[in-house]
Formats: C-alpha cells, sequence, structure tokens
C-alpha cells in the first residue's frame, strides 16, 4: 500500500509542476506588460518635470483643447487651465509626482492593484480636462494627431493588465482579464474608430495629413524632421488617398481580432507597425522640445496590440494515475 502510494505522489508531482510552470509563464507575459506600462507612466512624471511645465505655457496648452467642444465640456476645461495658471508651479509639481507614483506603484507587487485602479481615475479626469476627449467631439480627431486621446488608451490598459483572470483558458492576456467577448469587442471598437476617424474631415482635408507631419517636425531631431517632411511632400496632394489606404489598415486591424490566430498574430504585426508610422507622423510625442506631456499613442497602441498576441494552445496536463490496491 505504501509503495502505490509513493508512486501516485511521484506520478503527481511532473504534472503539478508542469501546470505550475504554464501559470507562471502566463504571468510572466502579463507581469511584462504591465511593467512597459509602468514605465511609460514614468516618463510621463519625468516629462511633466520638465521647466517649461512650470510656466504659463503649460495651462495654455491644456485650455488649447477646449475651442470646438461642446460648452460643458470646454467650460470645465477653461476653468481648470485658469486655476492651474494661478497656481501652476505647486499644481505641476503635484501632477509630475501622481504620475510618477503611478508609475512607480505599478511596478511594485503590493501596490499593483491600487496603481491601477487610480490611474483609472486619473487617466479619466486627464482625458477630459487635459485632452478634450482627444477632440472626438470638437471634430478633430485623426489618427495621426493622436486621437482618441493617448491618456484613456492608459486607462483601456490598466482594465486589459488587471492582475486577475475571468477566463483563464483564453489565448492572450487582455482575454483572460475580462473575458473573450469583451476583450474582442474593446479591440474591434478602438481599432473600428480609428479607422473612422481617419475618414473624418481632419483626416481626408486635403494637406490635412501633410500638415499633421510637418507640425510633428517642428524641434525633431533633424532625423526625424527629415522623415516627417519628406512625407508630408509626398502626401500633400494625395491627403485623401492616404487617408482612405489609413483607413482600410486600421479596418483589418479591427477585424482581424474574430479570425483564427495565425491572422490575428498578422494583424497584430501590422497593428505594431501603424504604431510606430503614426508615433513617427507625431514626431514621437514631440519628446525632443521640452513641451512633450506624454510620449503620444503610438507605443500605448503598441502595448496593447500585444496584450492581445494569442499564445500558443496550452499542453494538457494528464491526470496523475491512482493505484488501485487488487483485493
Amino acid at each position: 500500500m505504501s509503495e502505490s502510494l509513493a508512486v501516485g505522489r511521484a506520478q503527481a508531482r511532473p504534472a503539478v509542476q508542469a501546470g505550475d510552470a504554464v501559470g507562471v509563464a502566463a504571468l510572466d507575459a502579463r507581469r511584462k506588460l504591465q511593467l512597459a506600462l509602468g514605465v511609460i507612466w514614468v516618463l510621463d512624471g519625468i516629462l511633466q518635470f520638465q521647466p517649461s511645465m512650470f510656466t504659463t505655457s503649460f495651462p495654455d496648452m491644456l485650455a488649447e483643447s477646449a475651442p470646438g467642444n461642446p460648452g460643458v465640456v470646454s467650460g470645465p476645461i477653461t476653468w481648470s487651465a485658469s486655476l492651474i495658471d494661478h497656481h501652476v508651479v505647486v499644481l505641476n509639481a503635484i501632477f509630475a509626482t501622481i504620475q510618477l507614483a503611478l508609475g512607480l506603484g505599478i511596478a511594485w507587487r503590493p501596490t499593483l492593484r491600487l496603481a491601477l485602479a487610480a490611474s483609472i481615475a486619473w487617466s479619466l479626469a486627464v482625458w477630459w480636462l487635459g485632452e478634450g476627449f482627444g477632440g472626438i467631439l470638437a471634430g478633430t480627431a485623426s489618427p495621426v494627431n493622436g486621437a482618441p486621446g493617448p491618456v484613456i488608451l492608459y486607462a483601456i490598459l490598466a482594465v486589459l493588465l488587471w492582475p486577475a483572470d475571468r477566463d483563464p483558458a483564453a489565448p492572450s492576456v487582455a482575454e483572460r482579464v475580462v473575458g473573450r467577448r469583451p476583450a474582442r469587442a474593446v479591440w474591434l471598437v478602438l481599432w473600428g474608430s480609428l479607422a473612422a476617424f481617419a475618414l473624418l474631415p481632419a483626416s481626408r482635408a486635403p494637406g490635412a495629413i501633410s500638415g499633421m507631419l510637418t507640425g510633428g517636425a517642428d524641434g525633431a531631431p533633424v532625423w526625424l524632421a527629415w522623415i516627417d517632411t519628406h512625407a508630408a511632400s509626398a502626401l500633400n496632394h494625395h491627403g485623401l488617398a492616404a487617408s482612405i489606404v489609413l483607413a482600410v489598415l486600421l479596418a483589418l486591424v479591427a477585424v482581424a481580432v474574430y479570425l483564427p490566430a495565425p491572422i490575428l498574430r498578422a494583424a497584430i504585426v501590422l497593428a505594431v507597425v501603424l504604431a510606430a508610422a503614426l508615433w513617427l507622423a507625431q514626431g514621437m510625442g514631440e519628446l525632443f522640445t521640452g513641451m512633450a506631456t506624454d510620449p503620444e499613442s503610438g507605443p500605448l497602441l503598441a502595448l496593447l496590440a500585444l496584450a492581445f498576441w494569442p499564445a500558443a494552445p496550452r499542453p494538457a496536463v494528464p491526470a496523475p494515475a491512482i493505484p488501485v490496491k487488487e483485493a
């Protein structure tokens, strides 16, 4: 009897270890994405500590998101910009510290949940008062200028990278957290809205995209300015065609989440490439101008795309053999 129990335990141990290894691997993938999000938050905090952010340039920049929005949206934006203008040094220091704390809190496991929850609340507030909802209601939204607003992507990522598994058997990190249908709906709405923004007048008007590219070159390093100015020149008379091509590519990415894994992987690669192209078009978030508050939407879109990468099917773990004692 003792020999049969020993054999059963020996057979069960590898199975448990194999299951633990699978769980650790899945957790590691999510943790890497969480840490990447934390790094971006820390970068935001560092950018907020730039000298220009302690001057009236910062509230003036916030106030620029008010025009074109409905009064119920623009009123609070103007009020908050005025408040910051009167206490810019103190409030900007607080804002920068909050963003640093969010990034460090995400990096430290004991405060991970608290930091992710706080980042959602902070992102929603900044999306309204700092970005005017990304220009969606003002009619100025375009994938090239960062719509639907970089900061709302932080909130979406915080939800999709939450440390919990609603559907542990799902193929991607994002789907394991909130479930397959909700996660795929988020993907479809996000990338589908980007495709729709690409067809709005803000993108398809003659010279619209080339103008954004030219703006992204201002204050950029020589190599980046060269890329943006040459791209702007090439698209100067092909704005409508460029917006249509961009919309089609974004729409293909949007619907790919419902297609088989090999096609989805190709679409995710395309999404990362598009995110990189948009980031270059945005002058890499104007990181080199001294006026950037975040790296813009490109890196966040790429990070979000990687959260949907379908992992290989998990190997089935055989059940431990249970010895039967002969009568």
